[in-house]
């Protein structure tokens, strides 16, 4: 489902909430349908609402378990751990019976964040080869719609479909990318949920007692608190009623001069029904699809926080902490993209908000477990935030769960990350780890051009490009007018040109050896 279709069907996702228990017949949310896909090798939970007391039987293959709705009309079962095997069929039976057809069992991912995980095929690179090739019946796809709450919602509107050239396009990019090279890799169908919903910021998708928990997210709750009371909906519909006359005389006044038209006044929007509004994101579509069993997550976002980098460092492993003590899967795995290069290339070394929150989603491997992450700063565009190649986004971050969750043996997970920094005279030695796998082992520049992209200072803090050589497995670098070293920065910008890769062609992930005060500490507001 493309974007607009999205956003236009959100709007009957407020009265798409399903009260328990208010007929006799068994009921499930959309999550379950025909050509979904079950997580194979761990329990499978399966639960819907009936009337209270009401017996209710569920089978699948040679599996046939029952349970009683409780008091809320409430059921659940949980299918003992399957294996891949032929499609097969859902049954669920009450005083009514659904029947759920060509059911996989393989491996499902959830695939959540801003517009650059909402990016569609469609808006990629090659959209017509793609959907050419999009016949992949052991693929399967789940979107949710946009939609907003202010608590925890029970359902969503969806439903799976089958991948065809006809249903892909709509399709986040970086999803079935990432999807597709799991498929075609470890042989076993994949299902994609795609939760996704552009320009939103990381607390939208984190529950609200996750946030309230950590001091330095509270404020953002705050911030919003003091904006639900203060708007006034009369006064709203008032100040847009003026502002539209207003408009109407502007228009007609343009058209009689032959200007241009001014663009139509928008009416303040009820700020609990905004997307940015902290946990609705999280209540509306992301609490509807736990606890379906899945083995994990991709995310693409940091954009809208960009701003508040620093604060990143704490909210993104709370974001991730809400969503796996939601599903009671444990630690499962999560994988971010860390930002892309965009805006303006800087002639000098300096700071950037959009490094800092690069280093915050960095700094979410070490703050919380079985977090990865795909670096992608060498395919991004200076005046471009979404840019075209999903395809690498993709890959990249299937590689990271191919070698951690998989165990797939060979495959080079990452490009070289900062590890330890020596001083040694005028000179700073820079060592990494992941330098790539068997004989795509080593450090080399892109084709072997110049390496750029490392800045230097001393005590003055006064950055400077150095000069920098790769030596093994180290890069060495210097300044003449730099003779006391203190710290290194590599791709600290937000749009660096620095080329330093490994043998398998991934890009080194920017870092900095210093801990200097940066241009996002102590922003803690939206």
């Amino acid at each position: 489902m493309n974007m607009p279709q999205r956003s236009i069907l959100a709007l009957l996702t407020a009265i798409f909430v399903i009260p328990a228990a208010a007929n006799a017949e068994v009921r499930m949310p959309t999550i379950f349908g025909s050509h979904m896909v079950l997580q194979r090798d761990i329990e499978a939970p399966v639960w819907g609402w009936a009337d209270p007391s009401e017996e209710v039987s569920v089978s699948f293959r040679d599996q046939a378990l029952s349970t009683t709705a409780g008091a809320d009309g409430k059921w659940m079962v949980r299918l003992a751990p399957l294996s891949v095997g032929d499609p097969g069929v859902l049954e669920v039976k009450g005083t009514n019976t659904l029947t759920f057809e060509d059911v996989l069992v393989g491996e499902v991912w959830v695939c959540s964040g801003q517009s650059n995980m909402e990016w569609s095929i469609d808006a990629s690179f090659d959209p017509e080869l793609e959907r050419l090739a999009g016949n992949q019946p052991g693929i399967r796809l789940f979107g949710v719609d946009h939609a907003t709450a202010m608590e925890p919602q029970q359902d969503c509107p969806g439903r799976w479909q089958l991948c065809t050239p006809e249903t892909l396009g709509g399709f986040s990019a970086v999803g079935y990318f990432f999807g597709r090279q799991l498929h075609e890799t470890l042989q076993v169908p994949v299902g994609l949920l795609a939760t996704d919903w552009g320009g939103t910021p990381a607390e939208s998708w984190t529950s609200h007692d996750h946030l309230a928990a950590h001091a330095e997210l509270q404020p953002i709750q705050a911030t919003w608190a003091e904006r639900v009371a203060a708007y006034n909906p009369d006064k709203a519909r008032s100040d847009y009623e003026t502002a539209l006359a207003a408009w109407e005389d502007q228009v007609a006044a343009a058209r009689a001069e032959g200007r241009p038209e001014p663009g139509r006044p928008q009416m303040a929007q009820d700020p609990t029904q905004h997307p940015h509004h902290p946990s609705v994101l999280y209540n509306a579509m992301i609490a509807p699809i736990v606890p379906f069993a899945i083995r994990g997550a991709i995310w693409y976002q940091g954009e809208s926080n960009a701003g508040r980098a620093y604060q990143y460092r704490t909210l993104m492993p709370t974001m991730i902490q809400s969503w796996r003590d939601a599903w009671g899967q444990s630690d499962f795995p999560f994988y971010q993209v860390q930002l892309a290069n965009f805006l303006q290339i800087q002639p000098e070394p300096g700071d950037s908000a959009w490094a800092e929150l690069r280093e915050a989603q960095a700094l979410t491997l070490d703050a919380i477990p079985n977090v990865g992450m795909a670096c992608i700063i060498d395919i991004g565009s200076a005046t471009d935030i979404h840019p075209k190649d999903k395809y690498n986004v993709g890959r990249r971050l299937a590689r990271a769960a191919l070698v951690e969750v998989y165990e797939v043996a060979g495959i080079t997970k990452y490009g070289p990350t900062y590890r330890s920094l020596d001083i040694v005279g005028s000179d700073c030695v820079i060592h990494f780890d992941n330098l790539g796998e068997g004989g795509l082992r080593g450090l080399i520049s892109y084709y072997n051009e110049p390496l750029t992209g490392f800045a230097i200072a001393g005590a003055d803090h006064k950055w400077v490009w150095g000069n920098a050589r790769i030596e093994g497995e180290t890069v060495i670098v210097s300044h003449p007018d730099v003779p006391e070293p203190l710290a290194v920065r590599y791709n600290w910008a937000d749009n660096p040109q620095g080329n330093l890769y490994n043998q398998a062609y991934l890009p080194a992930w920017p870092f900095r050896t210093d801990d200097w005060t940066g241009v996002t500490e102590g922003k803690l507001t939206p």
